[in-house]
């Protein structure tokens, strides 16, 4: 997984080990005349050293100290040789002269096997502490330096200090280039171990905040957990989140953390304005490091007044997204110029995904917590009048039971029946009648139409539909109010079914565009997405484009008709699509479906039944386009899209053709599917078109095929085909009946014979004859 800040674990490389040094060996014993170090590699190991602090106590030498001077005498044999930390000699005491940086042999250096010095220094056999190569070019115990300033966790100003004070000392050039050599190493695994440092407490931040924001249970304790943990990753002056208003078409101030201006905290931004509506329209994020030089986006006296009330220079904004939808902007920002790196960025994008998901949440949540709150207020109702008579009790405890278990409208309607003694039937709002459904939801009452009782199902304004009673005109109160309980339960259930029904459709909608958008997905986790879904992946499927003919949609200036049709063939074909165990989303001002492709079915056939069946939904002509048959869609990328792509091109030829509320696909438009069809599949229109031929020739060793070209190449005239071919006219007559046999009686009409010759032709291009 790539990590947030956009680096993978496996970045830092190991320190190059210097030519000629020998590989240590896989044993690791400690030297115990060497103190040890928490880890630390010892003088003259050239591995990258691993962080700890010094122990109490550690000899650790002065500047200039631990460094032999010119002059000084060579260890006697069989003196040791101090580890990196262990305390330094005087000066001249038994220290090498310039240049030596070995020991003689056999002088205090382990034979070969030996237990080794700890920090993993390599001791080859013969006695000498390094090979002779290196000890020529650098000598033993020149990055001790570094290694201690690492191990200190020192600063990068501080890694000149051992070349200059070896400078200042006078001592040897190889000395010197040895301690130039190590710095750069020192320095870019300091850098290295300041990079993994830096990460793992970003991504610790990170998955704390997710933890955080999994726990939290409200929308505004979301938001503000929001935007302290957005200042706090990016320590900067202020953190503000703003939402989009969609009653009002702007955006507005919903959190700040670190704000001071009463102005800039209620500032209300149209959409487009400022840095928030560039980021909100192009949905990528926005950086400037100076906001009122910055001309790249539209400036207001009013967003600009409160940025200045704030004193803000340097702001940074990202999207808050939920698919392809901007919902609001995270931002954070300073009161100096600042450049924020790409790593901060990309951080602050990643945390803004986990909170757009978090407030999406939050609202499914509210909206779950609102029916739930409906739904008990309606059991309460009825458990307050259930202690008047025992018919209501009878009626609360049935309804309460049907709901707990899952019941459905259907469920309600028949429990009520059989308290009531009658016929109780839901009714769609549209086939219910008018007047009664109107006056019942108007005084909240069952209303008496003719010999029935009519009690409307609405939800906030919104008709669902209409309880109707049948055959009881003399209904007492008590059944009526009985009447009226079941209708509000029935319109909690629809509100849960459509909530349900509606996390599911984003569901498999977002699953869909990943498949024709988002090509560079892992394929595992799409197969294991679309099982969640019980859909197949790697089963044949086919491509729908759907749309709806309705003369609503059709209309530009009605944008509320236009879209209230287009959900309702989203609804319909996504139900289609959860019945069928295939996805649904809504594109291209239609439908797309992605539908599994049965035993001996065809895409004509699941076409034609899709756009009946939509067309039923909606109770409005819907018009379907195909593609050809696709397999393995999750391990090839670009399927989908090449399918929908077919498919669209289909709906245009059937809607071009007068055939609106048809289904079809690229097979059923003859040589034209040629042009339909994504992959130009002309040997499937040749073997459809004289396939039968080709085969008869096969098998019987005939010339059909033959005869063909030469009736269409003169003109459709028996005589003169006899001629090309030097046979009797019979002979011809024969032949082209037994085509006709083949073919159909219909094969010389003008379309037939037009795609009969074109078929002709292009099987002699594919297979020519040979001589």
């Amino acid at each position: 997984m790539v990590n947030p800040v956009g680096m993978s674990s496996d970045h830092v490389q190991p320190a190059e080990r210097p030519t000629g040094a020998a590989a240590p060996p896989s044993s690791r014993a400690r030297d115990s005349t060497s103190p040890a170090r928490g880890g630390e590699p010892m003088a003259g190991d050239s591995r990258p050293p691993v962080r700890a602090e010094p122990s109490a106590g550690a000899a650790v030498p002065s500047a200039g100290a631990g460094v032999p001077s010119a002059g000084a005498g060579v260890p006697s044999a069989g003196a040791g040789v101090p580890s990196a930390e262990a305390a330094v000699p005087p000066a001249g005491a038994g220290v090498p002269p310039a240049g030596v940086a070995v020991a003689s042999a056999g002088a205090g250096v382990p034979a070969a096997g030996a237990a080794r010095p700890p920090g993993g220094v390599g001791v080859p056999p013969g006695g000498a502490g390094v090979p002779l190569e290196r000890a020529q070019t650098f000598p033993a115990g020149a990055e001790t330096p570094f290694l201690e300033l690492l191990a200190r966790g020192a600063s990068a100003d501080a890694y000149e200090q051992p070349e200059l004070l070896a400078r200042a000392e006078g001592r040897p050039a190889e000395w010197i280039a040895a301690l130039a050599h190590a710095k750069p190493l020192a320095l870019r695994v300091r850098a290295e171990l300041e990079g993994r440092r830096r990460r793992e407490a970003e991504l610790s931040a990170l998955f704390e905040t997710a933890h955080d924001l999994a726990g939290l249970r409200d929308l505004d304790a979301v938001l503000q957990a929001i935007v302290q943990r957005a200042r706090s990753l990016l320590g900067t002056d202020v953190a503000y989140l703003s939402l989009n208003d969609p009653e009002r078409g702007d955006t507005y101030m919903r959190v700040t953390e670190g704000s001071v201006a009463a102005r800039f905290q209620q500032l209300r931004l149209g959409m487009g304005e400022g840095l928030g509506g560039l980021v909100a329209q192009t949905a990528r994020p926005y950086v400037t490091d100076d906001y009122f030089k910055d001309d790249r986006f539209q400036h207001t006296l009013t967003i600009d007044a409160g940025v200045r009330d704030e004193g803000l220079v340097a702001i940074l904004g990202v999207p808050l997204s939920l698919g392809h939808h901007v919902i609001g902007v995270l931002f954070a920002a300073d009161r100096r110029a600042r450049v924020f790196e790409r790593e901060q960025i990309a951080l602050l994008g990643s945390f803004a995904a986990l909170a757009a998901a978090a407030i999406d949440t939050a609202n499914l949540l509210a909206e779950t917590r609102s029916a739930l709150a409906g739904l008990e207020r309606a059991n309460e109702i009825i458990r307050d009048r259930s202690g008047v008579i025992e018919r209501a009790s009878d009626v609360h405890d049935r309804l309460a039971e049907l709901v707990l278990r899952g019941g459905g409208v259907h469920d309600v309607a028949a429990a009520v029946s059989e308290i009531l003694d009658g016929t109780v039937e839901f009714t769609e709002a549209a086939a219910a009648p008018a007047r009664p459904v109107e006056a019942s939801r108007a005084e909240g009452h069952a209303v008496r139409h003719e010999d029935d009782w009519i009690a409307a199902v609405a939800a906030g304004g919104e008709l669902l539909g209409a309880l109707v009673l049948h055959g009881q005109p003399g209904l007492d109160p008590v059944d009526q109010r009985t009447l009226e309980r079941a209708a509000m339960v029935t319109s909690l259930l629809l509100l849960a079914r459509r909530s349900a029904a509606d996390a599911e459709q984003r569901v498999r909608g977002e699953l869909l565009d990943d498949l024709l958008d988002a090509r560079d997905r892992d394929p595992r986790l799409l197969r294991e997405r679309a099982a969640r879904l019980d859909a197949d992946l790697d089963a044949v499927h086919v491509v729908l484009a759907a749309r709806l003919e309705d003369a609503a949609a059709e209309v530009p200036g009605d944008a509320e008709q236009e879209a209230d049709a287009r959900r309702r063939l989203a609804a319909a074909a996504s139900h289609l699509a959860a019945t069928r165990h295939g996805l649904a989303a809504a594109r291209d001002g239609g439908t797309v479906l992605l539908l599994p492709l049965g035993p001996g079915d065809t895409a004509t056939a699941v076409a034609r039944r899709a756009a009946r069946h939509l067309g039923t939904a909606v109770h409005a002509p819907v018009t379907v386009g195909a593609s050809a048959p696709a397999a393995e869609l999750a391990a090839r990328p670009d399927a989908v899209a090449a399918a929908y792509a077919e498919a669209g091109r289909c709906l245009d030829a059937l809607r071009l053709l007068g055939r609106r509320g048809d289904g079809a696909a690229a097979e059923d438009f003859g040589f034209l599917g040629l042009l339909l069809a994504g992959d130009r599949d002309v040997p499937g229109f040749v073997d459809r078109t004289i396939g039968q031929v080709v085969d008869y020739d096969r098998r019987r060793g005939t010339e059909l095929l033959r005869t063909l070209d030469a009736y269409f190449a003169s003109g459709m005239s028996p005589a003169r085909t006899k001629d090309a071919l030097h046979v009797h006219v019979n002979t011809v007559a024969q032949r082209l009946e037994r085509v006709g046999r083949l073919l159909g009686a219909d094969w010389q009409s003008p379309a037939r014979a037009l795609e009969i010759q074109l078929a002709l032709r292009l099987h002699r291009l594919s297979a020519p004859e040979r001589p």
